[in-house]
């Protein structure tokens, strides 16, 4: 007899940002009051009407207090952005109390983990990848690994992940981390083959116009942000690509920048204007960054978290409305080019993408073909 126990989750993000000169751990979450009041019966939890969110001084004991306070309450917590040792992984530098049961899993989960990192998948999947099976394993805490079922996966996509409203994305990246999982522990009871996935939704990505890039942009008065920002946009890049760009994959000479190991594992040139050069040599002098073009306050990377709070900190400034995130700043140079005349398949290439059909999706977004369209509505006559 199988008995369905419902689990209604809070998704919680944690990322590091900084408040007035001083790191902390910004705790995001969508609007849910007892969450809030929840939130504030922990010491030190307060709120940033700048950034919008709840946050916590950035330290390994104030996120071991957090992470079990949140805990109590079985919410999905993602701490992939967390890192207080840049040398070893989250799992490895924090210890977390897991109840005594799933022990074994969590050991299994490491192990998995160490295993995607000799594959060399990025850190951001294997986080990923290592939350999601640490949560469908403590959903299954009665089963054991082995005797894990296709019905199994079913009945947690129709009580868990459908029953909290969770995205299409969010249960294809399950499946990708089980089939992942089952394919290196070659579980017998788990047809890989028979794993569904949830059609995939059609949406369009939020585009800004030449004119809100603009007022985002000249709302920034530091140069290092806005050096930053203009370079996402002006190169289409990711923000992960433009946070590992080194000095040396600046070509000023040739105006190009040279993306290395990007998503893919692929390498790409995209082209420089002669106007963002002149921005970035002005950053440059102003803050004089040793390997990385941005660097944080010790060295090395900038962190994205940081990154994302400017662009969201830029976007309150210039009054931008739309329900936009920094990767908003691709897609509209994208859409930008598309208006201005750019074949689609150089698109194709500045992007870096395998697939042409990725790159279509801007031809559904841009206007300047829709606009030449005659509405035969203004051939009636009406009065």
């Amino acid at each position: 007899m199988h008995f369905i126990f419902i689990l209604v989750l809070m998704k919680i993000a944690l990322e590091k940002i900084k408040v007035h000169d001083a790191f902390k751990i910004a705790i995001r979450f969508p609007y849910n009051y007892t969450a809030k009041e929840y939130l504030k019966e922990l010491k030190g939890v307060y709120w940033s009407n700048t950034y919008k969110t709840f946050y916590i001084d950035y330290s390994e004991e104030h996120f071991k207090q957090l992470y079990e306070h949140l805990r109590i309450k079985e919410w999905l917590i993602d701490y992939s952005q967390i890192k207080f040792d840049e040398t070893a992984s989250a799992s490895e530098k924090i210890q977390l109390k897991v109840p005594e049961k799933i022990t074994h899993h969590q050991q299994l989960i490491k192990t998995f983990g160490d295993w995607m990192r000799q594959k060399r998948y990025s850190e951001s999947t294997i986080n990923t990848y290592s939350s999601m099976l640490d949560l469908f394993f403590r959903y299954h805490t009665e089963k054991l690994i082995e005797d894990i079922t296709e019905t199994d996966i079913v009945l947690f996509n129709q009580h868990y992940i459908l029953r909290n409203n969770y995205s299409a994305t969010f249960q294809n990246q399950l499946i990708n981390a089980i089939k992942l999982f089952y394919q290196k522990y070659n579980n017998t009871h788990l047809r890989l083959d028979k794993l569904e996935r949830p059609k995939k939704s059609k949406k369009l990505p939020e585009v800004m116009s030449m004119e809100e890039v603009a007022a985002l942009l000249n709302s920034i008065k530091n140069i290092k942000h806005k050096a930053l920002l203009s370079l996402v946009y002006a190169g289409g890049l990711r923000i992960g690509e433009a946070l590992s760009l080194q000095l040396k994959d600046i070509d000023s000479k040739r105006l190009m920048l040279h993306l290395k190991n990007a998503k893919g594992k692929k390498d790409r040139y995209v082209p420089l204007s002669v106007k963002i050069l002149a921005l970035i040599r002005t950053y440059f002098m102003a803050y004089k960054p040793k390997i990385y073009l941005f660097e944080g306050a010790k060295g090395g990377e900038y962190d994205p978290s940081s990154a994302r709070a400017i662009f969201h900190k830029a976007v309150a400034a210039a009054g931008i409305h739309k329900n936009v995130t920094l990767h908003t700043l691709r897609h509209s140079y994208a859409t930008h080019l598309l208006e201005s005349g750019t074949d689609i398949r150089l698109i194709q290439e500045l992007l870096g993408h395998n697939d042409p059909k990725t790159t279509m999706i801007y031809t559904h977004v841009s206007t300047s073909s829709l606009q030449k369209i005659e509405n035969p509505f203004d051939k009636l006559n009406i009065i």
